[in-house]
């Protein structure tokens, strides 16, 4: 496998499904994400693509039917696709993986119960990226709790270096855009800057404080213009933390198509770079910035450029966004502690 810039050979992407009780959830996300990719979404118009796709053995049969799907669609950027419920044959000289498997809380059970099936899945996972997967391979984890198991793989693919595993937070950073631009009646390409601290779950910070629109008179602060500073601090930061919630109880399924879309936002800037003089929200290693314990997955607001993130430096931090930044922390500790206590 050619090594090097990601543009000069083919990307080969990993797609993870692990068990039947996801199915339909992963399914949506699965489903969503792999024409969105063979279009160019992900890694642009020019760069071909060798898609691996992973599910458990009794869904073998509807994975060869996505693979029969892809190939009827003729992308001219899709180079092949590996559909397996081998990990190892899944892992083999990955560039990109993309894990989107996981197992959901129920009725009933407690968080360890649902945190110790996680760290299974996980430790499986990191073991088949660990060995098998390119020396440079991306990984983003997308299933819940997606910041803890981002920790749980690093834990079990120790080669992995730390800057290469990320969470999907990018979903509730759009999230944040649409609901500001739904706001100002703005195009949602007209606002940016937005900032998702902290965990993937209802105690996330959704923060405008830095966030700008584009007017015809240039950028003007988001809280300049939106003038409700009671909105912006309740019910926009509650409806950004429910918003997942809400589109289950609208369309009685989770938010595969936005999911989707996000996680190409996000693996796209990683590898592409970010616009000038613009962030996005990833969740990643932290280093003790804006003073966050080291070591826990969190979402900070990041630049990228020649396939690497840095968390921008600098901001100033409110008394009310300090309250809202810990509180999210604390939960990423507990979290964390909780997983741990899962590996012994």
């Amino acid at each position: 496998m050619e090594k090097g810039n990601p543009q000069n050979h083919l990307e080969r992407l990993l797609g993870g499904c692990l068990l039947q009780t996801v199915e339909i959830f992963i399914r949506q996300i699965g489903y969503a994400i792999v024409p969105m990719i063979a279009r160019g979404v992900m890694l642009g118009p020019d760069q071909p693509v060798i898609l691996h796709l992973l599910d458990i053995e009794p869904a073998a049969e509807a994975l060869n039917g996505v693979k029969m799907e892809l190939i009827d669609a003729a992308f001219p950027l899709l180079k092949g696709v590996i559909a397996t419920t081998d990990p190892i044959e899944a892992c083999m000289g990955v560039n990109i993986a993309v894990m989107v498997g996981g197992f959901p809380r129920k009725e009933g059970m407690e968080r360890k119960d649902v945190m110790s099936k996680n760290v299974s899945i996980y430790k499986a996972q990191a073991s088949a990226l660990e060995k098998h997967a390119a020396e440079d391979c991306k990984v983003l984890v997308i299933a819940n709790p997606a910041n803890t198991n981002a920790l749980i793989l690093k834990e079990f693919a120790p080669s992995i270096p730390e800057k290469n595993i990320t969470c999907l937070t990018r979903l509730d950073h759009n999230r944040a855009l649409g609901q500001i631009s739904e706001s100002l009646d703005v195009q949602v390409s007209d606002v940016k800057n937005v900032i998702i601290w902290g965990n993937h779950s209802s105690t996330q910070y959704p923060d405008v404080n830095h966030a700008t629109v584009q007017t015809s008179s240039g950028e003007k602060p988001v809280r300049e213009l939106v003038s409700d500073d009671k909105w912006l601090n309740a019910e926009f930061i509650t409806t950004v933390q429910q918003r997942g919630a809400a589109i289950i109880k609208a369309r009685k399924l989770s938010s595969a198509l936005s999911a989707a879309s996000a996680a190409c936002d996000h693996i796209r800037d990683w590898v592409l770079g970010t616009p000038e003089g613009t962030w996005v929200s990833m969740g990643v290693y932290s280093d003790g910035s804006y003073g966050i314990q080291p070591g826990l997955v969190y979402s900070f607001p990041v630049t990228c450029k020649k396939g690497k993130w840095s968390i921008v430096q600098g901001l100033k931090i409110d008394e009310f966004s300090r309250a809202k930044m810990d509180a999210t922390a604390k939960e990423l500790v507990e979290e964390k502690s909780l997983a741990y206590s899962c590996l012994n």
